[in-house]
């Protein structure tokens, strides 16, 4: 484990007129073999009650501080959005010096978006809320993404992030499951009257970055979209709560898009549209741009989604997905397990995806692939531009309470080739429909499914359960370890 000591900042005590000479240090053994710093006593007083935690992370910090130390007012009413960005301003010196954290304390912190720095982590105590602003002055408008050439809700640019980050390394989003609230409603109303003029804001967006970890901490209500990494690699998404009405337009759960080394687990999403939604561009911006999403994990989650998919893979996939392996995934009162989606004109592929260890309550579809979904980015999409789809794989399915078992429709002249199924268990809804099965342009085999599948998955036999592996070898992303950190802030 790691020391650190709490610093302060000159500017903070002019503009508040006192002398804040705080604090303390925690002499601790660090992890790896590698040398402890030494800890620095600035002044401990012994009337000041203090606060020790011990989390998990990719790194530990050497220097960290309270949002309090630089304005910051908890009120749920004071905006705090300067003392977010100066904090994150003046921690960003510490880069090279160990890192820095921020703490944010119980309280209700309203704030508009702010930027992220490296080697940096905010870290959000128990009952501590940030509160996101509905003033639409205080939510940049950046660029759309070059993948997609336009924003999603309008052609224009899009409403920059709560948290945002770009062209960073080493940043960790954490804490005792503190609380990050989009006050979604607002956004919500403005999509279904037609009334945005640019796409809403996700909560957490990072980009161009390597090394992040987002973990313990509740996300509700979303404008729309609640974790977004794109154009990144090594990431960790662990030990999250995502919470939106059902009925929400757009708040997907977590969306890797064009991320390469990822792992999704332990996380709990109740959302109204995909819980985790695998993109890589649109059309012929995304075919352009050329960057895949793959060696991504998923493992132990738990979606409640009735108009989505627990996973999706898809229509956005323009750059490819590839070597996604999910397992261990409950899914409840949602319309499908694990869904993929294209269309002619998206081009790119979606191959060798492994899943394991479904366990399905009151679904739509237990299985759905379709070659016609979605919209298309504009008039410019090409019609030769067809999607691949193959190396599909599931095994060790249990799924009860189902209206139709699977809707599988390729593309005519683009088959969906290679999907494996074995050891399916699906038991009917009472008001199923006739047919369990509906199958077009698909091409694949299947053992030890009931109901029995459709005649283009070939029965292969019971004895060839054992088929469609899931793979043996790990990826790197779980080569990763966690360090103990701690931490103890006086008052």
């Amino acid at each position: 484990m790691h020391s650190f000591y709490t610093i302060t900042f000159p500017s903070q005590m002019e503009k508040t007129s006192w002398l804040l000479v705080l604090v303390f240090g925690v002499v601790l053994i660090s992890l790896g073999g590698a040398e402890g710093r030494k800890s620095r006593i600035i002044d401990e007083s012994s009337s000041s009650s203090s606060y020790d935690l011990e989390y998990s992370a990719i790194s530990c910090r050497a220097h960290s501080a309270s949002i309090k130390d630089f304005g910051g007012v908890g009120d749920g009413k004071t905006l705090n959005t300067k003392a977010f960005q100066e904090a994150v301003n003046q921690l960003s010196q510490y880069a090279s010096d160990g890192g820095s954290q921020l703490i944010v304390p119980a309280g209700q912190w309203l704030t508009g978006s702010f930027n992220l720095t490296s080697h940096f982590t905010l870290f959000l105590q128990k009952d501590a809320v940030l509160l996101a602003s509905q003033e639409i002055n205080e939510w940049a408008v950046i660029d759309p993404l070059p993948s997609y050439g336009h924003g999603r809700d309008a052609a224009g640019g899009r409403y920059i992030s709560l948290l945002f980050g770009t062209n960073l390394t080493d940043v960790i989003i954490t804490g005792e499951n503190g609380t990050i609230d989009g006050q979604g409603e607002l956004w919500w109303q403005k999509f279904h009257s037609k009334k945005l003029k640019y796409t809403r804001p996700y909560l957490i967006e990072i980009m161009h970055s390597d090394n992040i970890q987002i973990s313990n901490l509740t996300l509700l209500n979303s404008p729309s979209w609640n974790i977004h990494p794109v154009y990144s690699s090594n990431i960790i998404v662990q030990g999250i709560t995502i919470l939106a009405p059902v009925k929400s337009p757009n708040t997907d759960g977590i969306n890797p898009d064009s991320c390469t080394n990822m792992r999704i687990e332990d996380n709990y999403i109740v959302s109204g549209d995909d819980c985790v939604a695998v993109k890589s561009g649109w059309d012929e911006y995304g075919i352009k741009y050329g960057m895949p999403t793959s060696q991504l994990i998923i493992r132990r989650l738990t979606c409640i989604s009735p108009y989505s998919a627990a996973i999706a893979l898809g229509s956005e996939m323009s750059g490819g997905i590839q070597d996604v392996r999910a397992e261990d995934i409950t899914a409840i009162n949602t319309e499908s397990g694990v869904r993929i989606k294209t269309a002619v004109g998206r081009g790119g592929f979606v191959k060798d995806v492994y899943v394991k260890g479904m366990t399905l309550h009151t679904m739509k579809w237990v299985f759905w692939m379709t070659g016609n979904y979605g919209s298309h980015a504009d008039t410019h999409w090409d019609p030769n531009a067809l999607p691949e789809i193959k190396g599909i794989n599931y095994r060790d399915v249990v799924a009860e309470n189902v209206s139709m078992a699977a809707r599988l429709e390729g593309i005519s002249g683009d088959a969906f080739t290679g999907i494996c199924m074995s050891n399916v268990t699906i038991s009917m809804a009472k008001k199923a429909k006739k047919y369990p099965w509906t199958c077009t342009d698909i091409e694949g085999i299947t053992s030890g499914v009931q109901p029995p599948p459709c005649q283009l998955l070939s029965d292969q036999g019971p004895e060839k359960s054992e088929m469609c592996n899931f793979p043996t070898e790990s990826l790197a992303i779980d080569n990763i370890e966690m360090q103990k950190c701690s931490f103890r802030l006086n008052y």
